[in-house]
């Protein structure tokens, strides 16, 4: 059953956003003004202030007329939304939301935008409540097999189901596993959501209507650093779950982060060296925290709050795998088959290195043994979701106590 959501808090949530694009374009265009009428050098730092006289009578006019129309919007619009009614959501608005979320979600967050996305655990879109016997009525069948997967960056829970397959279900046929979908907000930190996961999962843990004979977390992209900073977040907590934590299986997760997203910060550094090109370099600086995650795969709060977010460093505290839980990597490669010589391509965005946790210094190498990992060749980053070749191997790491032990 599709769940209704408010019609009211959609428009709220995109009213809000509007106002906000209107008053960020007003103070990138003051301060590309402001640098242009100061004279500065083509290379260095614009004096310190702001547009002053009629000019800037104007710009703080535009910005105050703005946020008195968001004001009036959002106060118009509040007692409207019960009035509006309901609607079914559909893939399509919950895609959108989730790519918007990717992008600016910690400021949709710390603006309490109504399109936010809440971290719940899902079920054919539907949020379930973590008490035993609302989550007995949810699902009647339910095994002591709980498998929970957990998206990737501006995506959500519904897309794990791609091109008429979904590793969940499939599993959930053949191996009895429960499966579970988690749908959070993916452009706040890696460690915020870490932290919101390990605390759900002890819920989820302690709510389950039958006992808990084994509990996996299948993690693709983003959701595998998650997934990881959640086990190491539980551990510091001293919390039950992880105990039950039996296997770690990563779908294309950038364990040493994306080169796309550094590439990006360097075009951010470079940009801020002269005044010209700084406002420009604003826009740059809009990828959410979750993206500015990806640039290196922080997984803790002390990867970033010690440092400014445009660092271009790899200082993260080292993180090792969870104690006791055999971790499984898969990564992809466009190549088309074995063969040729250098280091095999990426998926598009991960590179092959990082997704099975190698890197040139051991102390950052994770220790996933070889049997436990492999490679899939001729196909892309999203193509991990419905590749039969990456599910064979789900099948078989899952489904045997021995199968660590096995290569495919």
């Amino acid at each position: 059953m599709t769940p209704l959501l408010p019609v009211g808090s959609d428009l709220r949530g995109a009213s809000r956003l509007a106002v906000d694009a209107v008053a960020g374009v007003a103070a990138l265009v003051e301060e590309l003004h402001h640098g242009i009428a100061s004279r500065a050098p083509i290379v260095g730092a614009a004096p310190a202030g702001r547009t002053r006289g009629i000019t800037g009578l104007v710009y703080r006019s535009v910005g105050g007329i703005t946020r008195a129309v968001g004001i009036g919007l959002d106060a118009v619009l509040a007692p409207l939304a019960p009035l509006l009614g309901a609607r079914a959501s559909t893939p399509r608005r919950e895609a959108i939301v989730a790519a918007l979320n990717g992008v600016l979600g910690d400021h949709l967050a710390e603006s309490r935008n109504p399109l936010a996305i809440a971290m719940r655990l899902r079920v054919g879109g539907r949020p379930l409540a973590l008490e035993r016997e609302a989550l007995a009525a949810a699902l009647p069948g339910a095994t002591g097999r709980v498998l929970v997967l957990v998206h990737g960056l501006c995506m959500n829970d519904l897309q794990w189901q791609r091109d008429g397959h979904d590793h969940g279900a499939a599993l959930a046929r053949e191996l009895q596993f429960t499966p579970l979908y988690l749908h959070y907000n993916s452009g706040l930190h890696v460690s915020t959501n870490g932290h919101e996961f390990a605390a759900l999962l002890e819920q989820l843990v302690n709510a389950w209507p039958v006992p808990v004979d084994e509990l996996v977390i299948v993690g693709h992209s983003m959701g595998g650093l998650v997934a990881r900073s959640a086990c190491d977040a539980a551990r510091r907590a001293r919390m039950r779950w992880p105990r039950q934590l039996d296997k770690l299986v990563f779908l294309g997760t950038p364990h040493h982060g994306a080169a796309l997203e550094r590439a990006g910060n360097r075009v951010d550094l470079l940009a801020a060296i002269s005044p010209y090109t700084k406002p420009f370099a604003r826009l740059g600086r809009l990828r959410s925290a979750g993206i500015q995650d990806l640039r290196h795969g922080n997984l803790l709060d002390a990867d970033w709050q010690a440092r400014p977010a445009s660092h271009p460093q790899d200082a993260r505290w080292r993180v090792p795998l969870p104690a006791g839980v055999a971790c499984f990597a898969v990564a992809a490669t466009r190549r088309a088959a074995p063969g040729g010589v250098g280091r095999l391509p990426g998926d598009g965005l991960v590179s092959v290195r990082s997704a099975l946790g190698q890197h040139d210094d051991p102390r950052r190498a994770l220790a996933i043994p070889p049997a436990q990992h492999c490679t899939c060749y001729g196909i892309g980053h999203f193509d991990l979701l419905s590749s039969r070749d990456v599910y064979r191997h789900l099948r078989l790491w899952l489904g045997r106590d021995d199968a660590a032990s096995e290569e495919p």
